[in-house]
């Protein structure tokens, strides 16, 4: 990432001056450091012979100063404007020692004239700010750690002394040049804070001795080709249901924490987000619907599930890795049921599509390769959104969380069927052949995946603003820099004024169009989410620009894109991550396949075994990458840990009972009878598993269906040839083979005799008849039988 320059070489320079005494300074630097106040441009603004790469490396980078940008009225120019801007900000000593002689000054440089420029005219050098304004003193000193408040103004135009000479609309980058002197150093620049500021007309010249005069009149932007506007409104938050819980009718779900509370309460994140759009396409402001028409909502199907349960009770655990361990009741159930009920009757009145379930990262989710899974994130959005909102969301729209589809992504995304994917106008390319490719990897997609694209220098501004700034993964290197530099008013400006500036580009004759798209999980609050709509809302009704409704977006081929591409990269992939998470599908599957659907029972096998999946999903997601990526692997190797202790434990509650001791077989045919148990609050069909010796022959009895939360007898057919004690393994398993619970060892010994017993049977049925055959020998011959003497009848 390009670090944008805050201290300049003088301020380096300065702080080497702290070596030696002030006595000790050379002539030529003494010199130096005595600007001449007759020329207010070059006043304090001291260029010393000292390189950064020629410092030591503990000393790059230091900073006596910083400035942070407070209010900026007008935060856009019109012309009912004053004629001036006027900056209130803070500066604080944030060195190791006194600053003394504190002084500010506002300057300009020219209007942005190209979209990339909205992020690199931020980091320009000093000298490329050439519309000057005067030092004026803010402080005397400050000690260590103290601050202090100011205003500064300049005009916006005027002949009679400085201004920012802004004379057309457009969108003009500001900055703010604080000098001061550090304890025994040199006066020299200290920072700047830069912001954007746009220009929707240019108000009048009180300066002007004609106020008629051309250079002198207000000048109000054209409206002659107004751009067709699409908004996309995420409402989405990073996962919060606790892993590893299959779905229940009566159980409340369990949160990880409950900072979500927090957001849906009045003033939260969420709060504001609704609160926004409530009131900006409200009859009083929006009373042809031009904000309402041109707006979508695109919602996480996984946050209105949490909201949705969280508004019937619900649990926080203790420690999110023991999502099963104590918990206690959560805050925020008022909270959730309330921002529902009005999320609903808004969902009605616009747009509505979803973004994949916890805004699944699509990268991971097509290296998993598990076409469950697939579904799940993707065709089960809509259902979800539309069976708790009641309204019909428009369907087959995959919004990519990172803006970018990777090649797997985009073969993921097909294999769902037709779709249109969202992405960043430069993560696309012209196909060759007419139409839009994808750029997948350094190499295209065919043409079956449809792209629609949104703004990518208005996107990147979106993301820095709120309380965790992000750059976006397809935001290029030379537009990034540290956005902690700035403050939350800064980076609002540049955000606003982001999406201001293609309506005010004068059109070069092809189609006019913008798609604003913030991220998904976007962190803006408080005043930001209202101050972005209503630059928007103040765009229709100027005729700046004219409402595009989303279906319009998609029906139409996406026009006028860069020919540039940008391939994505995965170095920070999870493979760990990705394989547990495909052997967890594949084990949920196996399960969710042999379940019981009784019509008569009102948890169905899919209810049961949905959050599982989705559990997987969130492991898979985004939210976070971005701006807390340790943070983000943390919990993804936590839910799946949870989620492969809760699969394991439904597996173990389907078990074979062993009979104690050893079992008897009254013949050698006789069967063998063994009880199995499921402990799961669903009907599962099981086949019973034998590891038998070879003197056994066990007869397969099939598929055998199991009452929820009770146990069955099963009868097994069985021969023995020998009548030792034999040892027999038995499991049960689903119904493709995998096995559930703790196999059971079984002891049988049979009553039979085997082929001894078959041999002497033989002999005795052989001497039978012999003897038989040799009385009757004798009785047909008339003569006694030897054997009958001493029994003669009398």
């Amino acid at each position: 990432m390009v670090r944008r320059t805050r201290v300049t070489a003088a301020a380096l320079t300065a702080f080497l001056l702290v070596l030696a005494p002030a006595a000790a300074l050379t002539p030529a630097t003494a010199s130096a450091q005595e600007p001449s106040n007759s020329d207010p441009s070059t006043s304090a603004d001291l260029t010393y012979q000292s390189e950064d790469s020629d410092l030591p490396e503990t000393r790059r980078g230091t900073q006596f100063l910083q400035l942070s940008i407070d209010t900026v009225a007008p935060a856009t120019v019109t012309t009912t404007s004053e004629p001036f801007v006027t900056v209130r900000a803070t500066v604080t000593n944030t060195g190791d020692r006194r600053v003394d002689d504190i002084s500010v000054r506002m300057q300009g440089a020219d209007a942005v004239d190209r979209p990339e420029k909205l992020r690199t005219s931020l980091t320009l050098e000093q000298e490329q700010f050439g519309a000057v304004g005067e030092f004026q003193d803010v402080a005397q000193s400050l000690e260590r750690g103290a601050s202090t408040h100011f205003v500064v103004s300049l005009p916006l135009r005027g002949t009679q002394g400085p201004s920012l000479g802004i004379d057309a609309p457009g969108v003009y980058p500001l900055l703010l040049n604080v000098n001061g002197t550090p304890e025994y150093g040199g006066t020299a620049r200290l920072d700047d804070a830069r912001f954007l500021l746009p220009v929707a007309g240019v108000p009048r010249d009180p300066t002007a001795t004609d106020p008629t005069a051309p250079d002198a009149i207000a000048l109000p932007p054209s409206t002659s080709s107004p751009i067709a506007t699409t908004v996309m409104w995420p409402l989405a938050d990073k996962p919060r249901l606790a892993a590893g819980i299959p779905g229940s009718l009566e159980d409340k779900v369990r949160l990880v924490d409950d900072e979500l509370a927090e957001e849906l309460a009045t003033g939260g994140r969420l709060d504001k987000l609704l609160a926004a759009v409530e009131y900006a396409t409200s009859d009083q402001l929006d009373p042809e619907n031009r904000l309402a028409d041109s707006m979508c909502l695109a919602i996480d199907p996984d946050l209105l599930v949490t909201v949705a349960n969280m508004a019937r009770g619900y649990l926080v655990v203790d420690d999110p890795a023991d999502p099963r361990g104590a918990a206690h009741d959560g805050t925020g159930r008022d909270a959730a049921a309330s921002w529902l009920s009005r999320l609903e009757p808004l969902a009605d009145s616009m747009c509505v599509t979803t973004v994949p379930f916890a805004q699944v990262d699509l990268d991971a989710l097509g290296n998993v390769g598990d076409a469950s899974l697939v579904s799940s994130a993707l065709e089960s959005p809509s259902t979800i959104v539309d069976s708790i909102l009641g309204v019909t969301s428009v369907p087959d729209i995959v919004w990519s969380a990172s803006g970018q589809l990777g090649a797997r992504a985009a073969a993921t995304v097909r294999s769902v069927g037709p779709r249109t994917a969202l992405v960043a106008d430069n993560s696309v390319a012209p196909a060759a052949a007419g139409g839009v490719a994808l750029v997948t990897g350094g190499s295209s997609v065919d043409a079956e995946l449809k792209a629609a694209v949104f703004d990518a220098a208005t996107a990147t501004a979106l993301a820095a603003v709120g309380s965790e700034p992000s750059t976006p993964d397809f935001t290029p290197e030379d537009q990034r820099f540290d956005l902690e530099q700035d403050s939350r008013t800064a980076r609002l400006q540049d955000a606003v004024g982001a999406v201001v500036y293609h309506a005010l580009t004068p059109p070069n004759g092809t189609p006019r169009n913008l798609t604003i798209a913030p991220p998904q999980n976007w962190s803006a609050d408080g005043d930001e989410p209202g101050a972005i709509l209503s630059s928007i809302s103040s765009m229709l009704r100027s005729g700046l620009a004219s409402p595009r409704p989303f279906t319009e977006l998609l029906a139409e081929p996406p026009t006028g894109m860069p020919v540039e591409a940008r391939t994505v990269q995965q170095a920070g992939r999870d493979t760990n991550t990705e394989d547990r998470v495909r052997i967890q599908s594949g084990r949920i599957e196996s399960l969710a396949g042999s379940l019981i659907d009784d019509p008569q029972l009102p948890l169905t096998p899919r209810l049961y075994t949905a959050p599982l999946k989705e559990d997987l999903l969130r492991a898979l997601t985004s939210a976070g990458k971005d701006t807390d990526p340790a943070d983000a692997a943390e919990m993804a190797s936590i839910r799946t840990s949870s989620s492969e202790e809760g699969v394991d434990a439904l597996f173990d509650a389907v078990t074979v009972l062993a009979p104690g001791g050893v079992y008897t077989l009254a013949s050698e045919q006789s069967p063998l009878l063994l009880v199995a148990q499921n402990d799961l609050p669903v009907g599962i069909n099981v086949r019973l598993n034998v590891d038998a010796p070879p003197e056994m022959r066990i007869t397969d009895v099939g598929a055998t269906p199991l009452p929820p939360r009770g146990s069955r007898t099963i009868t097994v057919p069985a021969e023995v040839d020998d009548s030792r004690n034999l040892s027999v393994d038995f499991s049960l398993t689903t119904l493709d083979g995998q096995q559930l619970g703790e196999a059971s060892t079984v002891s049988v010994r049979s009553n039979a005799y085997g082929q001894a017993l078959a041999i002497i049977t033989v002999c005795a049925g052989v001497l039978l008849l012999l003897l038989a055959g040799r009385r009757l020998w004798h009785r047909f011959r008339d003569q006694p039988d030897p054997a009958d003497e001493g029994y003669e009848r009398p």
